[in-house]
């Protein structure tokens, strides 16, 4: 059992930058491909960023790329987001996800963090 906590949401302007980190716990994390996911309310859970579990593979949504990169720290059981040039459109919950195997699908994904709030005003 992996417990997974996101924090360094919050509010910025438009044009500004976060740096979201997942902290992990209770298992085996550098085995884990992990994952950041966004919801809005009324709308699906989306794939936002991943990476392998040695780092060295990593996808994007077609959103995001170019202005957000995913890392991790196996050795401080880590995943960031960092996040450059928010729009408006990036305001969502944040969550990260814990997988046996890549991919964007989210049902792919056993463990989540309860998530974080980013807010991007305008």
């Amino acid at each position: 059992q992996v417990q997974l906590v996101e924090s360094g949401g919050g509010l910025v302007q438009a044009g500004g930058s976060l740096r979201l980190s997942c902290a992990a716990s209770g298992g085996t994390f550098s085995s884990y491909t992990m994952g950041w996911f966004r919801q809005t309310p009324g709308k699906e859970r989306a794939f936002v960023a991943g990476i392998t579990w040695s780092g060295a593979g990593k996808y994007y949504a077609e959103s995001v790329k170019s202005r957000f990169t995913i890392s991790r720290d196996n050795a401080k059981n880590t995943v960031y987001l960092q996040m450059n040039e928010l729009k408006p459109e990036d305001t969502a919950v944040y969550s990260c996800a814990a997988s046996d195997i890549p991919g964007s699908n989210p049902y792919r994904y056993k463990y989540w963090g309860q998530g974080t709030q980013v807010t991007v005003s305008s």
